[in-house]
């Protein structure tokens, strides 16, 4: 059973300072809850039947609850290979930190739960495991954006650094090489971009993949806030300036595209055979 305390603190949760306090977050939903299950330590299951609609809805961030709700523990992850990533506050089971794939996503201060959630769950579909995210960016425990991953959370693993100090360490590692794009509304047109680099590895032998997803190496692709975009310090340690081309491109249009469908454009040109 849940005692009206426990429910005060769970409903605490929905504030990043009480969430990194007690390192606990809430997923709500039985699918979003099942997938969660596989990859986090589950602290409490809440059902409607068990505490009332009432408690329910005091805990749910929808409209419409859906009537199950799992607090679960966050994790922390431990350093590997050079990466400097935070480790998250409060009680939690370690996770270490070994990239299963080259290529890596940067957020440089994205606000919205929704864009976030949304980006979590385009990595998951395109095999982007890690995510470095600048300091201001949203939380990733925020239960909407929880919401908005559908259960991709558990698979894939946010760090949240500084993030200029940690683009610095990956151009200036020798013994990992580190290709970084960047999305410009002034950068080269990514088709182009991307078509050369293949074809210049396949005239060297080498697969299309090496270019793009490094063995030997990583490549990071960095996406700018909502509205301002990739800031000047995050800007000066892009290598490869690239940009979605609106079409056709003498068409007039709007400025440019949400976030979370740039990520998707972009990610699926670099998972192109």
């Amino acid at each position: 059973m849940i005692s009206k305390a426990q429910l005060k603190t769970y409903r605490s949760l929905h504030q990043k300072k009480y969430r990194d306090e007690l390192g606990l977050f809430l997923a709500e939903g039985e699918k979003c809850v099942n997938e969660l299950r596989k990859a986090f330590e589950l602290e409490a299951l809440i059902t409607e039947e068990e505490v009332g609609r009432v408690a329910v809805e005091q805990l749910s961030s929808l409209r419409t609850p859906q009537g199950v709700i799992a607090v679960f523990r966050k994790p922390s992850f431990s350093p590997e290979d050079g990466l400097s990533v935070n480790e998250m506050n409060g009680p939690s089971a370690k996770r270490s930190f070994s990239p299963k794939d080259g290529l890596i996503l940067a957020l440089d201060s994205i606000q919205d739960p929704g864009n976030l959630g949304t980006i979590i769950r385009t990595c998951d579909w395109f095999g982007v495991h890690d995510i470095f995210c600048s300091l201001d960016t949203a939380d990733c425990y925020n239960p909407k954006v929880v919401q908005a991953t559908m259960g991709s959370l558990a698979r894939v693993r946010l760090h949240y650094v500084d993030l200029p100090q940690w683009l610095h360490s990956q151009s200036t590692n020798d013994q990992r090489p580190t290709t970084i794009y960047g999305t410009l509304l002034d950068g080269r047109d990514m088709y182009e971009v991307l078509s050369n680099s293949k074809a210049v590895q396949q005239r060297s032998g080498l697969s299309a993949e090496r270019s793009i997803s490094p063995k030997d190496g990583h490549a990071v692709i960095i996406m700018g806030n909502e509205g301002n975009g990739i800031s000047p310090q995050v800007r000066q340690y892009i290598t490869h300036p690239v940009r979605i081309p609106s079409y056709p491109p003498e068409a007039e249009t709007s400025e440019s595209l949400n976030v979370a469908i740039a990520t998707a454009v972009i990610l699926s040109e670099f998972r192109r055979p």
